[in-house]
């Protein structure tokens, strides 16, 4: 189907955007398109205005300050994936993005437009997450800094307000013995993400001195798993901590928040988070240097 008429409206910097969304407040706003667009030609979205942020120079781009890596919001996945200092020190993150779509999706799609419509199933949810992510949102009164745990929020939305747009993302690039990884499953039938685990582990003297672990997927929003990170930090890693780590991804979750469709009831999701966080961590040990015996 057709989209119907709409007014267009193009945003050149970050100041004007926020003006055009000031006088337009049911505006919607376009990035990159990639969800935009689709969900208009199918009938899912239609918005009486649209601002088209995706020219706004300050808001792309990648560089590093020290020992942190900032990413503009309006980033696109390969400008991230063919940067070798994300990969090497942020792993988790870039494996995610190399993970989504194909590559015409991510000639196009941008950080920014993924993290603030979120799916429940989002890859970059859990790999912003364990990456230790601070998202920067920008008002007319400034800047406000969001850590990525704090960021998604149940029912599809986000910590952002009404007046704020992401403008970038800043990732802390870990030095020392540091390994990550991001695993998931696919929906057989439509080929997106059913859930994925991200882990970081850093590792000094062959013990884990910190572990971030995360999954998406899961529930309506991606969320951090703080029993497996408590089960393999201080410990020497072995097959048997992974797995018992492991076995300890669904504590404390409701379940009745676990997703329960007809892609995979929530028992099936259970077993899954299970599978991919002991896939994840071992995949992020052996990245780290530790021999995992089987």
């Amino acid at each position: 189907m057709d989209a119907d008429e709409f007014e267009y409206m193009r945003a050149n910097s970050v100041k004007h955007a926020l003006k055009l969304l000031d006088n337009h407040p049911d505006a919607t706003v376009l990035a990159g398109g990639h969800t935009l667009l689709p969900n208009m030609a199918v009938g899912l979205a239609n918005p009486d205005t649209v601002v088209d942020i995706g020219g706004i120079d300050a808001m792309q781009g990648i560089e590093s300050d020290g020992d942190v890596m900032r990413i503009g919001a309006l980033t696109t996945y390969n400008e991230i994936v063919e940067t070798d200092e994300l990969w090497n020190r942020a792993t988790v993150l870039t494996e995610a993005i190399r993970e989504i779509g194909d590559t015409q999706v991510r000639n196009r799609a941008t950080i920014g437009g993924n993290l603030v419509s979120p799916q429940p199933s989002s890859d970059l949810s859990a790999a912003t997450i364990v990456s230790d992510a601070t998202l920067i949102a920008t008002s007319h009164n400034g800047e406000r800094r969001i850590a990525a745990d704090e960021f998604f929020l149940p029912e599809r939305m986000t910590a952002l307000k009404e007046d704020e747009l992401l403008t970038r993302i800043e990732i802390p690039l870990v030095s020392g013995t540091v390994g990550g990884a991001y695993s998931k499953t696919q929906s057989p039938s439509a080929r997106y993400t059913l859930l994925g685990v991200a882990a970081r582990l850093s590792v000094d003297g062959g013990t884990v001195s910190t572990a971030r672990v995360a999954a998406n997927g899961v529930t309506n929003h991606g969320i951090r798993l703080p029993k497996v990170e408590d089960a393999v930090e201080g410990q020497q890693v072995d097959t048997d901590t992974l797995a018992n780590a492991a076995a300890k991804a669904a504590a404390g979750i409701d379940e009745s928040h676990i997703i329960d469709d007809n892609q995979a009831s929530a028992t099936f999701r259970r077993q899954l988070l299970e599978a991919y966080t002991q896939q994840s961590l071992v995949r992020t040990a052996e990245r780290a240097g530790l021999t995992v015996p089987a």
